[in-house]
């Protein structure tokens, strides 16, 4: 499929506007694929609109919020729309919470109904909830057995008669309330963003063009929908773009290997671990045969090597990488379709249109590029607020507009930003400030190391030393005293680590971000034993 078949993105300013104007320009194009099930885009609207309808009868008014726990699927998908439909706001929940978060979160959001599953993994999420003492008005069971208290289903979207759903949807406006999402919780902690309809529109849209969807194109969704990047990289974008959504309940190499051939895939974005267990799942072996032709990636460093092997072997032309956080509608900075090759190993691209992008020393004065400092943003896609939290919103955000990430990085004179780290992460060694993703890109290009992640330990002579966690490439062995020695040759004295421990694999969020808290409270324990 060549360059001639992109096309501009949909422009809609709310999600319920954006259903529509997908289904007027797409029609009969395929939308969704889920096993069985094949929808076109009128009857993606269709299916969206059967929802709304329903949540309707149920009560739903404009405002009041509505969950989703469960794992993607074309049923979420058209839930998800319908919710915004109807003029709600949708809680996407993490499919790896306990029933006692998740209780704790629909309390917080105030969530009227809750719609989710009790076949996933052999889990009853259900169950998990009622033994937490979490309850809702009503419990929608999408799919597997249905208890007594719950609704399955086939009966909540029975009736076909139902309101005139263009009084509801023309209701909706642009700074509306569209999602509430909780952040990654990386630091422990995680936090509702609160995300106007506009906001992820706008920047959805032109994230799209960037990096080059093209009508036609068949996406294979394995960021999970409760993220942000699934849900608005995923949804949104397919449905504005004229792209087939394909997605993918749980990540497994050799399913995801068989659907790229069974259903053509082109574009399969993730965090760099998904592309990384591929290539160890081929060993060595390249795709037999290949229809992918775009990845984006991001929430962790892209190693060049890493990129080669994406389009040696599994046979992308185009790699990109991008930056953005929940806070920021999930999306700042991203490659371009047109960008150098070699672009996507060394930074996370430029802002999106709109954006404003500073990285600023601690004074909050915008530093030299070259330089590294704290990443602020300021523009449309910022949050508009913490649920229910007023001083941490304006802890994050600044009197005039800036959103203080948190994170560390670097901008160039192209205005091409590459993240370091966050700014949390930075520990002092001997005096000299040390960055871990500074430490790990070295460590990384070991042989025998596929992956490594670097946490700071207390050091009676040193104040603070580095402890590695290093993933074996392969299954190659490591020696932690070799990989020690390599180090202190490749990296100045103060950046070395002291301590390597090898882990079969690295604790990390849905979207692929290391829960570097874990990796620091097991560093606290093995230096205290």
């Amino acid at each position: 499929m060549g360059p001639e078949s992109r096309v501009r993105p949909v422009e809609a300013s709310t999600i319920p506007e954006l259903v529509d104007a997908a289904a007027r320009r797409f029609g009969d194009l395929e939308a969704v694929v889920d096993g069985d099930l094949r929808w076109s885009f009128s009857e993606y609207r269709d299916e969206a609109h059967r929802v709304a309808k329903t949540l309707i009868r149920r009560g739903i008014q404009p405002g009041d919020r509505v969950a989703v726990w469960a794992p993607n699927s074309a049923r979420w998908a058209a839930t998800a729309l319908g919710i915004h439909c109807a003029g709600g706001v949708l809680v996407p929940l993490n499919t790896r919470l306990g029933g006692g978060d998740v209780a704790r979160l629909l309390d917080r959001t105030s969530a009227r109904l809750l719609l989710t599953v009790t076949d996933f993994l052999d889990t009853d999420y259900v169950a998990m909830l009622a033994e937490a003492g979490g309850t809702v008005e009503e419990t929608v069971v999408m799919s597997g057995p249905t208890p007594d208290a719950c609704t399955p289903w086939e009966a909540f979207v029975a009736a076909t008669a139902g309101p005139d759903l263009s009084e509801r949807t023309g209701s909706v406006n642009a700074d509306d309330l569209c999602h509430i999402l909780f952040t990654s919780g990386t630091t422990g902690t995680p936090k509702g963003a609160m995300l106007r309809h506009s906001a992820v529109c706008r920047s959805y849209r032109s994230w799209s063009a960037a990096i080059g969807l093209r009508e036609g194109d068949r996406y294979l969704a394995v960021s999970p929908f409760f993220h942000t990047f699934g849900l608005n990289g995923g949804i949104l974008a397919c449905l504005m773009s004229g792209v087939t959504l394909v997605p993918q309940a749980v990540f497994d190499p050799q399913v995801v290997i068989e659907r790229v051939a069974e259903e053509s895939i082109t574009v399969l974005p993730g965090p760099p671990t998904i592309y990384r267990s591929i290539l160890d799942h081929l060993d060595g072996l390249p795709l037999d045969t290949s229809t992918l032709r775009l990845a984006v990636t991001g929430a962790a460093p892209v190693s060049a090597d890493l990129v080669d092997e994406m389009r040696d072997l599994l046979g992308f032309e185009t790699v990109l990488t991008g930056y953005g956080l929940t806070e920021a509608s999930g999306v700042t900075t991203t490659g371009h379709h047109n960008d150098p090759p070699n672009l996507a190993a060394t930074s996370s691209g430029r802002a999106l249109p709109g954006i404003d992008l500073n990285v600023a020393g601690d004074n909050g004065v915008p530093v030299p590029a070259g330089e590294p400092g704290q990443v602020l943003i300021r523009g449309y896609n910022v949050m508009a607020g913490y649920l229910d939290d007023e001083a941490g919103t304006t802890t994050v955000v600044d009197p005039d507009g800036w959103l203080h990430t948190g994170d560390t990085g670097v901008l160039d004179e192209a205005g091409n930003l590459t993240v370091t780290g966050r700014s949390t992460d930075m520990y002092i060694s001997g005096g000299f400030n040390v960055y871990p993703a500074e430490v790990e890109a070295v460590l990384a290009t070991h042989p025998d190391i596929d992956r490594a992640v670097v946490v700071g330990v207390p050091d009676d002579r040193m104040g603070e030393v580095g402890m590695a966690f290093v993933v074996p490439s392969g299954g190659r062995p490591v020696d932690p005293s070799a990989v020690l020695s390599w180090a202190r040759e490749e990296l100045a004295s103060h950046m070395a680590p002291r301590h390597v421990e090898v882990v079969d694999s690295l604790p990390t969020n849905p979207g692929g971000k290391v829960l570097r808290y874990q990796l620091r409270q097991v560093a606290a324990q093995i230096t205290a034993g």
